[in-house]
């Protein structure tokens, strides 16, 4: 029996199949697993469900017409408040798309992570989130001398979860040092199966009681664990010891003039994807480019 569960990007996408549900933590332009997204761009697959607080993952995944269904929150790189190539697939109508608000998408794969049906909420009643946006969201009356009836948000199960963290070891062991961590243990938990990239990988992380707050969960929940330092661009990996890069605002908005151009998905997968990841980082400047990238401050 082996524990040494690193794998390549390759390995990773060798293990996902068409029609699959994956969530993909991070959100917005923060923290998202890009390397492994731009693994499955150069991948056959199709009729993917994405679910997650999107970004450039769920836009490149639609421009390369690998989604079938989208379950989001939002699709947003902040600063530039919609994801171009979100919206042209959205109004093109090439895709499905259930937008809940952050609280449901939250509750839901709060449920699947805790393995049951449902978690009853407020969040969404007296909205067109009830029967309009999302035709199958059901009420639930408290059994309790309260009576409330509360919106019951159903379980959101995953096949896969997609993770970007600072740190992990080969045993499976992680460390997401960010400040802005949310909802990315959920994936994990909500999923069958948790791949991770990570910008350091050690034999074993060794770590006081302080450094192990930051483990995000448990090993026996992460399947595989890649090593890709800068595998987040061009979204941000801010690390709270210091250091860690921003997102790359430069990339992103040649990105985003893409999804205005004729041809324009194609002419950017010639210039950054057509290789392997060893070639988009040299095509975006280098590695060292990359995690110099200054953070945003707010």
């Amino acid at each position: 029996m082996t524990f040494n569960k690193q794998m390549t990007a390759a390995d990773v996408v060798a293990q996902l199949r068409d029609g699959m549900t994956i969530g993909i933590g991070g959100w917005g332009p923060r923290r998202k697993p890009m390397a492994l997204v731009r693994e499955i761009l150069r991948s056959p697959l199709k009729d993917l469900t994405i679910v997650g607080y999107g970004g450039t993952d769920m836009g490149m995944l639609c421009a390369a017409g690998k989604v079938r269904k989208l379950i989001y929150a939002f699709v947003s790189l902040d600063f530039i408040p919609l994801e171009p190539f979100f919206r042209k697939a959205r109004e093109a109508g090439s895709i499905q798309g259930t937008e809940l608000d952050e609280g449901l998408l939250h509750w839901g794969l709060r449920a699947a992570a805790m393995r049951i049906p449902f978690l009853p909420t407020r969040v969404g009643l007296a909205t067109d989130q009830l029967g309009k946006v999302f035709p199958d969201l059901r009420t639930v009356k408290s059994p309790y001398d309260d009576g409330e009836v509360l919106l019951a948000m159903p379980a959101i199960p995953l096949d896969v979860a997609l993770l970007h963290v600072h740190s992990a070891d080969r045993l499976g062991n992680l460390r997401l040092y960010a400040p802005d961590p949310f909802f990315d243990e959920l994936f994990a938990r909500a999923a069958q199966a948790c791949y991770v990239s990570c910008e350091m990988l050690a034999d074993r992380i060794a770590s006081d009681e302080v450094d192990a707050r930051f483990n995000l969960v448990e090993r026996n929940l992460v399947n595989g664990v890649v090593h890709i330092p800068g595998g987040a661009h061009p979204t941000s990996n801010v690390d709270l010891r210091g250091g860690g890069y921003g997102w790359d605002a430069a990339h992103l908005k040649r990105y985003c003039d893409a999804a205005e151009a004729e041809n324009g998905w194609a002419q950017y997968a010639e210039e950054f994807l057509s290789g392997d990841e060893a070639a988009y980082q040299k095509a975006v400047g280098g590695l060292d480019k990359i995690v110099a990238l200054p953070r945003q401050v707010f």
